[in-house]
């Protein structure tokens, strides 16, 4: 609807500006991002939701584990992630007054909820925070937790984010966001210890990911290889 408003009262152009903006569109999709740029057009206000496609690889494992589901942000302080397939839980964060304060809610059908205090859990604590800062759009928020280095285009970028606290970091090497023009497509996590990594799609990546359980294919779609939107 908005679309066809904008058709309907935006001033065409004259034909020498109309074959001119392909060109101008295609040079500012090549300039370089910086997380200037990129954090402020991630921002999306409360409520909010996305799907998610979750590729974890381990030693213990023959393949790597896919899991399927949404993350909700229904206020600024919670964190929702419903698994959907192959089990269904939920996991849901919500945080308190204070820098550590909150609680850990876990939900498996037929079990009863086990709950924890964050304390316990530091690194839930930077997930919830850097969560709420991505879809705030607050960087100065996202930079009290890590440090971030922007690369690429506006058309493809990739920032990674590197954790402050020295107990999130003993666990997390870096946190790898990957996008395209304004939306973020993945993020890749990527342990203090071992190289077994954490690769989660978000968006149109996890819904263009929908059947598909190629490794390869997955980390494609993740690195924005993927058909534009």
């Amino acid at each position: 609807m908005l679309a066809l408003l904008l058709a309907a009262t935006w001033p065409l152009a004259a034909p020498a500006e109309q074959a001119a903006a392909p060109a101008r569109v295609a040079d500012e999709g090549a300039q370089p991002a910086d997380a200037a740029w990129i954090l402020p057009r991630l921002a999306q206000p409360v409520p909010a939701r996305t799907d998610f496609v979750e590729v974890r690889g381990s030693a213990l494992l023959k393949a790597p584990l896919r899991v399927s589901g949404e993350y909700r942000r229904p206020d600024p302080g919670t964190l929702v992630r419903e698994v959907r397939e192959p089990y269904a839980e939920t996991t849901t964060i919500r945080t308190g007054a204070k820098p550590g304060q909150g609680e850990v809610s876990i939900a498996r059908a037929g079990k009863p909820p086990r709950r924890f205090s964050l304390s316990r859990a530091p690194e839930l604590v930077a997930l919830q925070a850097s969560f709420g800062a991505l879809l705030g759009g607050d960087r100065a928020e996202l930079e009290r937790h890590y440090a971030l280095d922007a690369q690429g285009t506006r058309k493809q970028w990739i920032v990674a984010m590197k954790p402050r606290d020295p107990q999130v970091a003993a666990r997390v090497r870096e946190i790898v966001l990957l996008g395209r023009d304004d939306e973020l497509r993945c993020i890749e996590t990527r342990p203090a210890r071992g190289s077994e990594q954490q690769r989660t799609l978000l968006g149109s990546a996890a819904r263009a990911a929908a059947g598909i359980a190629d490794a390869g294919q997955l980390a494609a779609l993740c690195r924005s290889h993927g058909p534009a939107r």
